[in-house]
């Protein structure tokens, strides 16, 4: 990979450098190492890119245009049986996905339907000696025998939970089944299965007195009862001794219902996880649906309100698999299993009502964690069977434990208690064994930033990483040598990706290619496949080889002339001063051209969605549209800026929980920082800045147009959230508590209670078919503008659109919507 420094210079008092690259390397941005938050102070400038079409304008037509015209990245990437690297690719006519292999002369090359099974998969697993590789593919489980010929084993069957027993069967999981299957016999056996049903018996006890009496006088009921005593004792028998019979399930209380259940590699034993039925999620809400083929109204089920959800606790049970017998793993053992967390929570807002609060030391609702943003299961066995780990935490948010089980004693052993005032991070919860030694791995937060760290139960945890940076995306090697990780070691918006020596410690960077980079570990753990993008070119796939011999290769070509044409701006990523933390506020900016030349610009400030989200990088956004549009603005004179405000992702764990129990108010004083660096920096009016942002960008929008009217001259919120108590329990509750507990909060950060606030012209744009952020959260502060009397605000709604938007007819008029208000008010 070639790389040529072509401009140096200082822009606005900070160093800015640009690379430039050969046509088949990565885009880079040239930069040394950082180790410390001080050194982040500066400007990077990516490379815009570059093409000969003439066709160069940008219009909102083209920007919200069916997406597939950038390009259609390559998606899934991932390897086949024969090792070639496959990724998927939408279809240019339709919404479907084909598969691509990439051959021995490294062309793209479709792959037919009859041999998919060959380089697709939604599990896969590998027995422990490497003999057999198996995968499911659709309907089917496949086995790479040792030969190297691929066998069907099952068709038809909706199997999960695929594994490899330490004797080399497979086994897999049945609706509520584990089944093994000896794949040089081909002989399959019922491990286990299990029931939420009363334990079956031969004849039911009396249910009153007249039942009794008549069992009691009545010799044909006696006998009745006799024969089925007598059937239900050799049924008992046979289960017990005959190869013909299968054994009987374990039985559970038909009140409860299943949550997980995974098998031990031995064979010996199983944990099962129950909770009780109707917890946990509940889709008892309904949202209506306008526009259907029958002309009818849908009632769509959704979920409940963080408002409506209760507490769930889950019971964890090891169930020996020979003979059925099941043992309850208590909770009690774990440290602060009764800490009343929320007394302080409980005690300001009982004094708020003028009452007073005694602490609590009830058992805390205890379960599996349960993120949508894990990866991989929370129970873990070793691949020997003879230990299990689970993640556990509990339902108020504030505490995890890595656990391990005590087969012999059947408990629970603490290895790793994680508490947070605030809450523990969903994400960054990786964790599981080494193959060849009871070692746990697993990333944790409790150092300020989330890193990998090694543990023998029962001893002190080691560090294999620590630093001002985040490490995620871990991938253990077979023979326990290497950790593969990404990180944004040299700088938070830079991510690349290293391995560090589980022995020595040693860190190795494989990469140097700055904007984002993802990877997958090739099955010989020789190659490393990269997703690699950067802020004005999508995602492409690279390759490249561990030992780091040779510069990364492009492998794929998919983003399209028409895209390169256009004279995309490129952002700058500037690290502006808080008013409020010694860390700086990461953000791009976007600025035109002769931008400090004339009268003061008119300016943008774009509010990224999901609170803990990262947009501040040096890599392709998720807000790709919104990219494009700023690009739009500059061409017009405006200077764009898009800020990783405090409860972003990829700063570390003071950052995160900046908003804890006061969403809108540190993101509020951060935007007010950045409005301040435009007027300061980028020759910016104070009097002609507007607003816009989407979600939870949308909320923080409409918390600046109410608490800080001074700050924006227009703004506009897009499927906004306006009441947290509305929103999903998932979510808020880590931030907020809940309102039964917590309404102190709930009331500090939601919009609805500040809409007397509103003096500048906001646009509220809802869409109606809206899961996430339910409609109703617009009809509500509609309401509350109206009985206010306030009266610069619109209202646009979208009857077909989720939360994200899909049909590009509603995209456009959207974004319409939002140019024009800063066109008519700024």
């Amino acid at each position: 990979m070639r790389h040529t420094l072509i401009k140096s210079s200082v822009l606005l008092g900070l160093s800015v450098v640009v690379a430039a690259c050969d046509s088949t390397a990565p885009e880079a941005v040239t930069t040394e190492p950082i180790t410390n938050v001080s050194q982040f102070a500066r400007v990077i400038k990516p490379e815009a890119p570059q093409a000969t079409l003439v066709n160069d304008s940008i219009t909102l037509e083209q920007i919200m245009a069916d997406p597939k015209w950038l390009g259609r990245q390559p998606q899934s990437p991932g390897f086949g049986l024969d090792g070639s690297v496959v990724y998927s690719r939408k279809q240019e006519d339709t919404q479907l996905y084909d598969v691509f292999r990439i051959n021995e002369q490294g062309e793209s090359v479709k792959v037919a339907p009859e041999v998919l099974h060959k380089y697709k998969s939604d599990e896969k697993a590998t027995s422990r000696d490497g003999q057999y590789t198996a995968w499911k593919y659709e309907d089917s489980v496949f086995v790479q025998m040792p030969d190297g010929e691929i066998v069907r084993v099952t068709y038809g069957q909706p199997l999960s939970n695929i594994g490899f027993l330490t004797d080399n069967r497979l086994f897999a999981r049945l609706y509520n089944t584990y089944i093994a299957i000896d794949l040089t016999s081909g002989q399959q056996e019922k491990l286990l299965s299990w029931e939420f049903a009363d334990v079956p018996s031969a004849n039911k006890p009396p249910k009153d007195f007249v039942a009794a009496e008549q069992q009691s006088l009545i010799q044909y009921i006696q006998v009745q009862r006799k024969n089925r005593s007598d059937k239900f004792a050799q049924e008992q028998v046979m289960r017990a001794h005959s190869p013909a019979v299968a054994p009987a399930p374990v039985y559970f209380d038909d009140s409860e219902r299943l949550v997980a259940a995974e098998l031990s590699p031995s064979g010996k034993h199983a944990i099962i996880v129950t909770t009780k039925k109707g917890s946990s999620r509940d889709d008892s809400d309904i949202m209506p649906h306008y526009i259907q083929e029958d002309g009818r109204i849908a009632a769509i089920s959704v979920r409940q309100r963080v408002a409506d959800a209760k507490p769930v606790t889950q019971t964890t049970w090891l169930v020996d698999v020979a003979t059925g017998a099941k043992h309850e793993l208590s909770y009690v053992g774990l440290p602060g299993y009764n800490e009343d967390v929320l007394a302080d929570v409980k005690r300001e807002n009982a004094a708020a009502r003028g009452e007073e609060y005694t602490d609590n030391r009830l058992p805390r609702a205890i379960g599996l964690l349960n993120s949508w943003s894990r990866s991989g299961p929370s129970i873990r066995w070793h691949q020997d069977g003879s230990q299990v780990a689970m993640i556990l935490e509990a339902w108020d948010n504030k505490d995890s434990w890595i656990v391990t089980v005590d087969l012999a004693a059947r408990k629970l052993v603490t290895q790793l208690r994680q508490h947070d005032d605030a809450w523990i991070n969903y994400h960054h919860n990786q964790f599981g064994w080494l193959n060849h030694s009871h070692t746990l791995f697993y990333q944790s937060e409790k150092s300020g930033y989330s890193h990998l760290y090694l543990q023998q139960p029962g001893e002190a945890p080691k560090a294999l990483t620590s630093g001002q940076y985040v490490v995620d995306s871990l991938t253990v090697t077979e023979d326990d040598q290497y950790v593969y990780f990404k990180a944004n070691k040299k700088h938070p918006g830079i991510y690349e990706i290293y391995r560090v020596n589980t022995q020595t410690g040693e860190h190795q960077a494989l990469t140097d290619l700055n904007g984002l980079t993802d990877y997958v570990l090739s099955p010989d753990e020789q190659t490393l496949l990269l997703t690699h993008s950067t802020v004005t070119r999508p995602p492409e796939l690279y390759s490249v080889t561990v030992n780091g011999d040779q510069a990364p290769q492009r492998l794929t070509h998919t983003i399209s002339e028409a895209f390169l044409a256009k004279p995309w701006v490129a952002p700058q990523v500037v690290a502006i001063d808080s008013s409020h933390t010694d860390q700086p506020i990461y953000a791009r900016v976007y600025l035109p051209e002769g931008y400090t030349e004339g009268e003061p610009r008119r300016a943008v400030v774009f509010n990224h969605g999901a609170g803990y989200l990262q947009n501040s990088h040096l890599g392709w956004s998720g807000y790709f549209r919104e990219f494009m549009f700023h690009s739009f603005l500059v061409k017009q004179g405006y200077v764009v800026l898009d800020m990783d405000y405090r409860a972003s992702r990829g700063y570390g764990r003071d950052w995160r929980t900046a908003i804890y129990r006061q969403m809108g108010t540190p993101e509020l004083e951060d935007l007010r920082d950045g409005v301040n660096w435009l007027v300061e920096n980028a020759n910016v009016d104070r009097n002609r800045i507007g607003t816009y942002g989407g979600s939870y960008g949308g909320f923080l929008t409409f918390m600046a147009m109410f608490n800080a009217p001074d700050l924006f001259q227009a703004g506009a919120a897009l499927r906004p959230v306006s009441d947290w108590a509305h929103y999903n329990h998932g979510y808020t509750s880590n931030i907020l508590n809940t309102p039964d507990v917590d309404p102190i909060a709930y009331r500090k950060s939601s919009p609805i209670y500040f809409a007397e606030g509103l003096q500048k012209p906001l646009l509220i744009n809802a869409p109606m078919v809206d899961n996430n952020v339910f409609f109703v959260d617009v009809v509500r502060l509609v309401q509350r503008l109206i009985e206010l009397e306030k009266t610069d605000f619109e209202t646009a709604i979208y009857p077909v659109e989720p939360h994200g938007f899909v049909q590009p007819s509603s995209w456009l008029d959207e974004y319409r919507r939002i140019y024009g208000l800063f066109e008519e008010n700024l």
